[in-house]
């Protein structure tokens, strides 16, 4: 896939940490699933966080958006602690997320999801379908969007019968319209057909540069070809963390993927070549 080189670019000049988390623990009873979990989101990163079944990815992501509330540890989004905040304080502050599942509205259009999600993020609440033709500011909103994430040709048809490739597409697109400043990606291809899969990862390659984000996602390819930094997950405590190449080259990481060591190369050399000539 073609890289965004100005995505990348960001990725090098970063300098403000945007989102933390300090020493996150979650015990579920007793269990821990996260173990003193430190990592730092700087402004504008392309950060990828993997690991195997069970290391507790999804976990810590539930901690960082307030899914759950940590055991021990603490979370700042701009400096602020939002430890304690609930999820949809912390949209408001402009953490973001997508599933791993779509949570669509199978009988709605991606035109009147877009419009529903711009309409509350501009204060119309409850009048988005009034807003839907009268406010210009929402229609060019929607109409960008829907260009942007490859939707206009299926704007008018209800989400349920669309390609699951469109479906990630807009799940990706509803999480762009509420302007975050930190989008979580929870693993957007996942599921997607092979004929799906490059336009998918085109999009999410153009993502803003202004907009930081973490990638949690199995699939190398769009790890090694997306990420200017990546943090490696093992039974809840952090492995590793560093730029791909080191990553790709780790004894430790090439252990954990069980022998995968060569599809970790494959994905970092392919990504190499494509920041090289994209």
């Amino acid at each position: 896939m073609e890289l965004d080189q100005a995505a990348r670019a960001a990725g090098q000049g970063m300098s403000a940490v945007v989102l933390s988390a300090q020493s996150l623990v979650m015990r579920f009873g007793g269990i821990t699933a996260t173990n003193k979990v430190t990592l730092a989101l700087m402004k504008g990163a392309r950060h990828a966080l993997i690991g195997p079944n069970g290391a507790g990815k999804t976990t810590l992501i539930n901690l960082l958006t307030g899914v759950l509330q940590p055991t021990e540890g603490s979370i700042s989004l701009d400096g602020q602690d939002i430890t304690r905040l609930v999820p949809y304080q912390r949209v408001r502050r402009g953490l973001v997320r997508t599933f791993q599942i779509n949570q669509l509205f199978d009988t709605l259009t991606p035109l009147q999801t877009l419009a529903m999600t711009v309409s509350q993020q501009q204060g119309l609440g409850g009048k988005w379908w009034q807003a839907l033709g009268a406010r210009k500011a929402v229609t060019e909103r929607c109409e960008q969007l829907l260009e942007q994430f490859h939707l206009s040709a299926v704007m008018d048809q209800e989400t349920r019968v669309l390609a699951y490739g469109k479906r990630r597409l807009l799940e990706i697109a509803i999480a762009l319209a509420c302007e975050p400043r930190v989008l979580l990606l929870d693993e957007p291809v996942a599921g997607v057909p092979a004929g799906e899969r490059e336009e998918l990862l085109q999009t999410v390659a153009a993502l803003p540069a202004d907009v930081s984000i973490l990638l949690i996602e199995h699939d190398m390819d769009l790890v090694f070809s997306f990420a200017t930094r990546m943090t490696v997950l093992v039974n809840g405590s952090v492995l590793m963390e560093g730029e791909p190449e080191s990553i790709a080259k780790d004894s430790r990481v090439k252990a954990v993927y069980l022998g995968h060591g060569d599809e970790i190369n494959d994905a970092v050399g392919a990504g190499v070549g494509a920041s090289q000539h994209g």
